[in-house]
């Protein structure tokens, strides 16, 4: 069932999961310096860091009667989920853990996220954080049918669910190119469980933050810190499910897979200041009624094609 990677790899993958999410903090602050007219310099770039201090010393918010074990659960729950799903993400030929089931983990840690923030708005005891943790079990109703189909979708041109099978049988064509939906699908599920740009729905300012709302500290670090975590996560597993993993001419596999997880990052954060904030409502009824008879018929693709 699995090939373990060297032992570095099990340091190398968190590490390298929080400089690509340092790094997409770091563009995002310059993007909206720019939306702002403000000039982009390297104080610009480092001002997301400077509360991180302040929160490691701040007071834990205290509120009547919160569920603590609950609410300590949720919030430690999605940072962890996101660094777990690297495990079976390869850069090049390297990866901690070859799972023959590897998309399977990786979803099924995506949907630990559900859990998370479902707990991190149920134990503060506040209604606004509680509206935020149904904000998000509504959003993710919407969009996991279409994420998981498109996971399907590069599993079945691969025939296997080993993330490593998958990159190799791009040989000459990647699946973005004849599965662009999918991609597509695939990207707009990476902002999702982000809870980023335009699914920042459960984070809402009309609900004072939402999930966010009543947490501090620690706890708000983590929170936001496991966001951008995801992010980085979503954007490296998209290079080896639609972009061909490490091939590539002249560089090592490493160089190429860190260079095309580089670009597809750069994209999303790129989003994230274009599309406005998107209802659950208003996004379930797309995903149920556009959204996932589209990817059905994406799926069949590859399949009749190995067929």
């Amino acid at each position: 069932m699995v090939e373990a990677g060297a032992w570095w790899t099990v340091f190398a993958a968190p590490a390298m999961l929080l400089g690509l999410a340092v790094m997409a903090m770091a563009g995002a602050a310059a993007l909206d310096a720019r939306c702002a007219g403000r000039p982009v310099t390297p104080g610009t770039l480092v001002r997301p860091f400077l509360a991180v201090p302040r929160a490691l010393l701040s007071q834990p918010r205290r509120l009547p009667a919160p569920d603590r074990l609950l609410w300590r659960a949720g919030v430690v729950t999605v940072p962890v989920a996101a660094v777990l799903s690297t495990l079976v993400i390869p850069f090049g030929n390297h990866v901690v853990a070859d799972l023959s089931v590897g998309v399977v983990w990786f979803n099924a840690m995506e949907v630990l996220t559900w859990a998370g923030l479902w707990l991190a708005g149920w134990g503060p005891n506040s209604a606004f954080s509680l509206v935020g943790g149904y904000r998000f079990l509504a959003q993710g109703l919407a969009y996991e049918l279409p994420l998981m189909f498109a996971l399907i979708s590069a599993a079945t041109g691969a025939q296997s669910l080993r993330v490593a099978d998958i990159a190799g049988a791009q040989h000459g064509l990647w699946y973005a190119v004849w599965m662009p939906f999918a991609f597509v699908v695939y990207l707009a599920g990476v902002l999702a469980f982000s809870f980023l740009g335009p699914f920042a729905y459960p984070a809402g300012r009309d609900v004072a933050g939402g999930v966010l709302g009543e947490t501090s500290g620690v706890d708000r670090l983590l929170l936001q810190a496991g966001r951008w975590l995801w992010l980085a996560a979503g954007a490296a597993m998209a290079v080896p499910l639609f972009l061909g993993g490490g091939a590539g001419p002249g560089l090592p596999d490493w160089a190429w897979s860190l260079i095309k997880t580089l670009l597809v990052l750069g994209l999303l954060v790129h989003v994230l200041r274009r599309l406005p904030v998107i209802r659950a409502d208003r996004y379930m009824e797309l995903a149920w009624v556009v959204l996932i008879p589209l990817a059905v018929i994406q799926t069949l693709v590859p399949a009749l094609v190995d067929l």
